[in-house]
């Protein structure tokens, strides 16, 4: 069952609403005395339904766990759909590019509002394990690039993370220092990925993936890193990902 809901995020878009969006899975009524670990996912609109995603494709997320029977609790968060205001959500630092321009990250901002406010909702409406070890982030694109950021730099809160085509090539430098710099656990599971078919799609993805696997693994990550055969950067393409990094991260 997904249940959806307005929430308003002041610091990032005044008090114009998005959806938020939660999973329980089919034991949740049967078993008033279970609790649930919690996976939080950006582009929450793109996850479960083809009817509210961008493209008109979704993950099928909702598909997928009644299927799977997977015990988790799934929670997704609309992004800001003004202008380049996405990826000014969802960047760890500012950067420029010729792509972009010049953009002035607030993804600390998205992640306080997170780990201050929406997980603690979670918390106390809903029977989780609130723990770290139970606290999952995941993303895709510019939402894979701020997982990576939650699951590094908010280590404390997230001990897994699914980073799908995450958008390194935007500033690998600093995707690089941020990582240098967090306070990383030895426990911490990352699941990254990139569709072979993307890898040309920016100059710098090769060595930016490369660079980044090899200092995570520095960091003694448990790290699994593919190239998905004929994978591109679409939906389509993550969906089929799913069961793999569900997997991967022990789920």
């Amino acid at each position: 069952m997904v249940k959806k809901w307005n929430v308003m995020i002041p610091k990032l878009s005044g008090d114009k609403p998005r959806k938020a969006y939660v999973y329980l899975p089919d034991s949740y009524a049967k078993n008033p005395q279970k609790r649930y670990p919690v996976m939080y996912m950006f582009d929450g609109h793109n996850v479960f339904f083809d009817e509210d995603a961008t493209f008109g494709k979704s993950w099928n997320m909702n598909k997928y766990m009644v299927e799977s029977k997977k015990e988790l609790i799934i929670v997704g968060i609309e992004c800001n759909h003004e202008g380049n205001k996405r990826l000014v959500e969802y960047a760890p630092f500012a950067y420029t590019n010729v792509e972009h321009g010049k953009i002035k990250g607030k993804g600390s901002v998205t992640l306080n509002w997170i780990v201050n406010y929406l997980k603690p909702y979670i918390d106390k409406e809903y029977r989780t394990l609130p723990d770290r070890k139970n606290t999952i982030i995941a993303g895709s694109s510019m939402g894979g690039l701020i997982a990576l950021y939650g699951v590094t730099v908010y280590n404390h809160v997230f001990q897994r993370g699914a980073c799908l085509s995450p958008s390194l090539w935007v500033d690998p430098g600093k995707v690089l220092e941020m990582i240098a710099r967090a306070h990383i656990n030895r426990d911490t599971t990352i699941y990254m990925d990139y569709g072979e078919l993307e890898m040309g799609n920016h100059p710098e993805n090769q060595s930016a993936v490369l660079s980044t696997a090899y200092l995570l693994l520095t960091k003694r990550v448990n790290l699994t890193m593919r190239i998905v055969p004929g994978g591109n950067h679409s939906e389509a393409s993550w969906e089929k990902q799913v069961p793999i990094f569900m997997e991967c991260l022990g789920l």
